[in-house]
C-alpha cells in the first residue's frame, strides 16, 4: 500500500516535470520565432529601402564650418577633382598594392568575405591591429557610390547585398576600375589619376612602385597619410603597403627593401589646396577628424554643418602675433624658416580657441603634428611631483656641482647659486636643482603627472625611453606637441582639473539631424592646492624670472623653454581663463642662433594674450581653502619672526606643510655652525616643512580624491637609465 502510494507520487512528479519542460520548450520556440521574425522583417525592410545599382546618387551639397559664434568660417565645396581612367592605364603595381592592402581575397570572394570579417573581428578583440579591414573592395564601392556613411546595421546590410549585386552585374576588372576611380585621396583628389597629379605631378600610368605604394596607403586616413601633410606618417604607411605586397606574393622582400629607400619627389604644394583663408590649419584639423569619422564623401557632398570652438577674434590675434617670427631663410619647398605654432585653449572646457600651425602654404600642422623637445617647459612637471610629494615652495635645494656617470648638468648661465628654494629654482629655470629633485623623487613621478595632465607622447619602455634624469630638463625621446603642452598647463589654470582639448562642438546633416554633439567631461587629475602653489611659482616666472617679456599687466603664469642646442624655443602660459603655448624652431632641426623661450616666443605670447583678452575682465587665480601664509627665511626655508631679517620672505603653503621650526638665520649667533651641521652628504639642506621621498622610492603619489578613476595608469617600475644628455 505504502509502495503504491509512493509510486503514484513519483509518477505525478515526473508528469509535472514533463509538462513544465514542454511549456519551457514551447516558450523558447515562440521566442526564437519572434526574434527570427523581427530579424527577417528588419532584413526585408533594409533590402526594400536599398537603392538600386542604377539609381540616382544623392546630389552633392557643400558643407560649412562655423566658429563658436555660429559665423561661417569657410565652405567645403562639393566639386570633385576626378579624372576617370581606364584600368589599362592603371599600373599593375598600383592595382596589386590596393588589393594587398584593402582586400587580399578580392579575386576569390563573391562581394563579401566572411573570412576577412572574422579576421578583422579577431584582430580587434585581441588588439593586434590589422593591415586590411573586414570590408571588401566591392563593399567599399557600394558604400561610397550608393550609400551614406552612417555606421548602422541597416547600412551594413544594404552594403553587403549591394556588393553581391555588383559582383553579379560586373566583372572583377570593372569593379576594380570603378573603385580606383572613385576612392578619395585627400587634397580634394578623387581617383588615382587626380591623386597621381596632385601628389607626384604625373599621370597614373607613369607611377613607380614606390609612388604606387605611397598612394595605396593614403585612403586609410587621407589627411593624416597625405605626404603633403605628414611625410613621416605617409612613409611609414608606405612601408606597411610594401610589407603587404610581399606577404601576398606581388613583390619579393629585396624589391620592397630597395623601394622603401627610394626618395620620392612630391609635386609642389599649391595654395589652391588650402581649404580656407581663415584659420587654415584649424580647418584642416577639423576636416581630418570629420573625414576619418564620416568619410570624404560626407564632408564634401552631404551638406554638413560643422560648429567649432574657434574664436575668430582670438584667431586673428594669434595670426597677427605670429608675424613676429623672423625669416632667416626659405627652404627648397618655399617654406619660411624658422617655423612656429600657437594654440590657445579655454582651460575650463578644453575648447580650442585659436590655432596657428605654421606659416606659408604648406599643410603640416605643427600645432598638433610636430613633436618637439620642450626644454625647460617640461620642468613644471618635476616641481609638481615635488609639491604633490610633500615638498613646498620654500624647500631648499643646493645648487652645486653634481655628476651622474658621464653627465654633469650645468645651469644656463654656467654658474652655481648655492642654496635656493624651489620657487627660486623654477622662477630662474635652474637646471641643477631640477635634476637633483628628479633624482630624489625618481623619474617616474614627473612622467606620471605629465601623463595625467595630457602628454601622450612619452616613451615608457624599450631600450630608449624617457625614464631617466634627462627628462627633467625636457630631454624626451619623442618630444611634445604644442597642443598637448598647452592642454597640460591648462590643468594648472583649471585648479587641477583636466578638460580634453576639443575643436568640434556639433555636426548637423543637410536634413537638420544632429550627427554628434560634444559634451564636456572633466577629470580631477592633481590636487587643487598643489596646482595653486605651482601656479603661484609660475607667476613669478613672468614677474621676475626668465619670462618677464611675457608680462601682460594682469595675473598670469607661465614657463619658458629652450633646448641646449637652440633648436626649439617655447613659452607656455595661462591666465584663469585662457592658456596658450608658443613654439618656434626649424622644420629641418636647424638652429635658432641663440633665440630662447624668454625672447621671441614670450613676446609673441604677450602680443597674443594682450589682444585676445581685451574683452575678458582681469582676475586672479582663485585661492582654494587650505592655503596659508608664513614668513620664512630664504636661507633655510624655516620660520622667521624678526621682520627686519633681510632674508625674510612671505610664502604660501598647503596647510600642514608649513615649517614649524625657527630659522637659524634669525640670529647671527651660531648661524654658520648650524648651517654646516644641517648639510648632508649630497650638499642639500633639508627643511622640516616637507616629508621628502627617498631617492630610491618608486611609489607613485596617491590619486586625487575629488573623483573616482580619474587618473591615467601610472608608468611601470623604472628600468636601467639611458645615457644622459645635458639639456638646459
Amino acid at each position: 500500500m505504502y509502495n503504491e502510494q509512493k509510486d503514484k507520487q513519483s509518477k505525478s512528479r515526473r508528469t509535472s516535470k514533463k509538462f513544465l519542460s514542454r511549456i519551457a520548450v514551447i516558450a523558447i520556440i515562440i521566442f526564437v520565432v519572434m526574434v527570427a521574425g523581427a530579424g527577417i522583417g528588419f532584413l526585408t525592410a533594409s533590402i526594400q529601402t536599398m537603392p538600386g545599382l542604377k539609381g540616382d546618387i544623392r546630389p552633392a551639397a557643400s558643407s560649412q564650418i562655423f566658429d563658436s559664434q555660429g559665423t561661417p568660417i569657410t565652405t567645403i565645396h562639393s566639386t570633385e577633382n576626378r579624372l576617370p581612367v581606364s584600368i589599362n592605364k592603371i599600373p599593375k603595381n598600383l592595382q596589386n598594392a590596393f588589393i594587398a592592402t584593402e582586400d587580399s581575397r578580392f579575386y576569390q570572394h563573391i562581394g563579401i568575405d566572411p573570412k576577412g570579417i572574422l579576421r578583422a573581428v579577431w584582430a580587434n578583440i585581441t588588439n593586434r591591429g590589422v593591415a586590411e579591414g573586414g570590408s571588401t573592395i566591392t563593399q567599399q564601392l557600394a558604400k561610397n557610390a550608393l550609400l551614406t556613411q552612417d555606421q548602422t546595421i541597416k547600412r551594413k546590410i544594404q552594403e553587403a547585398f549591394l556588393a553581391l549585386q555588383i559582383e553579379q552585374q560586373y566583372t572583377k576588372t570593372e569593379i576594380l576600375e570603378m573603385y580606383l576611380n572613385h576612392i578619395y585621396f585627400g587634397q580634394g583628389a578623387y581617383g588615382v589619376q587626380s591623386a597621381a597629379q596632385v601628389y607626384f605631378g604625373k599621370n597614373v600610368e607613369d607611377l613607380t612602385l614606390a609612388e604606387c605604394a605611397m598612394l595605396a596607403g593614403i585612403p586609410k586616413s587621407p589627411n593624416y597619410y597625405s605626404p603633403l601633410n605628414n611625410l613621416k606618417a605617409a612613409t611609414q604607411r608606405q612601408a606597411t603597403v610594401l610589407e603587404q605586397m610581399v606577404k601576398y606574393g606581388y613583390i619579393d622582400g629585396n624589391t620592397a627593401a630597395k623601394t622603401q629607400k627610394e626618395k620620392l619627389v612630391l609635386a609642389s604644394k599649391s595654395g589652391q589646396n588650402s581649404v580656407s583663408d581663415v584659420a587654415p590649419y584649424f580647418v584642416d584639423y577639423v576636416l581630418q577628424q570629420l573625414i576619418d569619422k564620416y568619410g570624404a564623401d560626407a564632408v564634401y557632398k552631404e551638406g554638413l554643418k560643422i560648429y567649432t570652438t574657434l574664436d575668430t577674434h582670438m584667431q586673428e590675434a594669434a595670426e597677427a602675433a605670429m608675424q613676429q617670427l623672423p625669416t632667416v631663410k626659405t627652404d627648397s619647398s618655399g617654406i619660411q624658416q624658422p617655423q612656429g605654432a600657437l594654440v590657445a585653449i579655454d582651460p575650463h572646457t578644453g575648447y580650442i580657441k585659436a590655432m596657428v600651425g605654421g606659416r606659408g602654404t604648406d599643410q603640416f600642422n605643427r600645432a598638433v603634428m610636430a613633436e618637439r623637445q620642450p626644454g625647460s617647459a617640461f620642468k613644471p612637471f618635476v616641481y609638481l611631483a615635488a609639491i604633490e610629494s610633500g615638498m613646498t615652495a620654500s624647500t631648499i635645494v643646493d645648487d652645486s656641482p653634481i655628476s651622474f656617470d658621464n653627465w654633469s648638468p650645468v645651469n644656463y648661465d654656467n654658474k652655481f647659486h648655492g642654496k635656493v628654494t624651489l620657487r627660486t629654482a623654477l622662477e630662474n629655470s635652474l637646471n641643477v636643482p631640477t635634476v637633483k629633485l628628479a633624482k630624489q623623487l625618481g623619474a617616474d613621478k614627473p612622467l606620471y603627472y605629465a601623463q595625467q595632465m595630457g602628454i601622450s607622447t612619452l616613451v615608457l619602455d624599450g631600450g630608449t625611453n624617457d625614464r631617466n634624469l634627462a627628462m627633467a630638463l625636457g630631454g624626451l625621446t619623442r618630444g611634445v606637441t604644442p597642443l598637448e603642452l598647452a592642454s597640460a598647463y591648462g590643468v594648472l589654470a583649471n585648479q587641477g582639473v583636466r578638460a580634453q582639448p576639443v575643436a568640434i562642438l556639433k555636426v548637423v546633416d543637410r536634413n537638420g539631424k544632429v550627427l554628434e554633439e560634444y559634451t564636456p567631461h572633466e577629470k580631477a587629475v592633481i590636487n587643487e592646492r598643489s596646482a595653486y602653489i605651482l601656479t603661484d611659482i609660475l607667476k613669478g616666472v613672468i614677474l621676475r624670472g626668465t619670462g618677464t617679456a611675457a608680462a601682460i599687466g594682469r595675473p598670469a603664469a607661465g614657463k619658458t623653454g629652450t633646448t641646449n642646442d637652440y633648436k626649439d624655443a617655447w613659452f607656455v602660459g595661462y591666465t584663469p581663463d585662457l592658456v596658450a603655448s608658443v613654439w618656434m624652431g626649424n622644420d629641418n632641426d636647424g638652429y635658432l642662433n641663440g633665440i630662447t623661450g624668454g625672447t621671441i616666443p614670450a613676446r609673441i605670447w604677450h602680443t597674443f594674450m594682450s589682444k585676445a583678452l581685451t574683452t575678458v575682465p582681469a582676475r586672479d587665480f582663485p585661492r582654494p581653502s587650505g592655503i596659508i601664509s608664513a614668513t620664512i627665511s630664504t636661507e633655510d626655508g624655516l620660520l622667521v619672526n624678526d621682520p627686519n631679517n633681510k632674508d625674510a620672505k612671505s610664502e604660501i603653503f598647503i596647510e600642514g606643510t608649513q615649517p614649524s621650526k625657527q630659522s637659524a638665520s634669525s640670529s647671527d649667533t651660531g648661524k654658520e655652525k648650524d648651517k654646516e651641521k644641517t648639510k648632508n652628504k649630497t650638499g642639500e639642506v633639508p627643511s622640516d616643512n616637507a616629508t621628502e621621498p627617498s631617492a630610491d622610492s618608486n611609489t607613485l603619489p596617491p590619486l586625487p580624491k575629488r573623483e573616482e578613476d580619474t587618473a591615467l595608469p601610472p608608468p611601470p617600475s623604472p628600468s636601467s637609465e639611458r645615457d644622459k644628455k645635458n639639456i638646459p
